[in-house]
């Protein structure tokens, strides 16, 4: 593992922690000790059919070295009020689709069977990040071969968990964002919602608060899905 001795820590967030690396770079680390290796292959990947992710630069054991991207999250541009709910649905749903048009990966592990392109399985608008050159999406770890609608369905139950909790700066935005998000994404997610809320409800960084809330924003997301419908 490179020494982090020195290094300004930039961010952290559940699994892992980013500090600055230099030459306009950040280095990455899973405090769980995982490979980024798999991580590091599906990135690659997407960016070479055109995707906006981070380029890759190394990935030695739980480390990947990446570009560092400059701009506002797209939660950070909802919450200071330079977007809507319904600008942050399309650009999320946007990116789902292209990232949908990308040929699958050939990730061991795909989510079911139907594994027809890469699916990212955390893409909400905190993992969006606005550059000058556009939105790019980052946090890869979740990221396998499987069905474009289950990760559109994925998407709206992570913002549907939001919408149904006590975050009073965070519950509106959430909620009103789910029905222009699936308008947008399109396709019928609602076949794959019990599989997204069982795989949700495996993720061992959920909170206990988080779990508990699942059941309620999966029938949030059906009511909205088909209110839209």
């Amino acid at each position: 593992m490179t020494d982090v001795t020195g290094l300004e820590l930039v961010g952290t967030g559940r699994t892992a922690d980013v500090y600055a690396f230099g030459g306009g770079q950040v280095l990455r680390r899973y405090r769980d000790g995982g490979s980024a290796a798999t991580e590091a292959a599906v990135m690659t990947h997407v960016r070479a059919h055109g995707f906006p992710a981070p380029a890759v630069h190394a990935a030695t054991g739980p480390d990947l070295v990446l570009d560092r991207l400059t701009g506002p999250t797209l939660l950070q541009a909802v919450l200071g009020g330079e977007l809507t709910a319904a600008d942050a649905a399309v650009v999320l749903a946007g990116l789902h689709r292209r990232l949908h048009a990308v040929p699958p990966s050939g990730h061991a592990r795909p989510a079911g069977s139907a594994a027809d392109t890469v699916v990212h399985l955390d893409l909400h608008p905190d993992n969006v990040v606005l550059t000058p050159d556009g939105p790019a999406l980052i946090d890869w770890r979740n990221a396998t071969d499987g069905p474009a609608d289950l990760d559109v369905v994925f998407s709206a139950l992570i913002l549907a968990q939001v919408a149904v909790s006590d975050e009073a700066g965070l519950a509106p935005f959430a909620a009103a964002s789910i029905g222009p998000f699936l308008s947008a994404a399109g396709g019928a997610p609602l076949h794959h919602l019990d599989a997204a809320k069982a795989r949700r409800g495996a993720d061992p960084q959920l909170t206990p608060a988080e779990r508990e809330r699942l059941a309620a924003a999966a029938a949030l997301v059906a009511e909205e899905s088909r209110r839209g419908s």
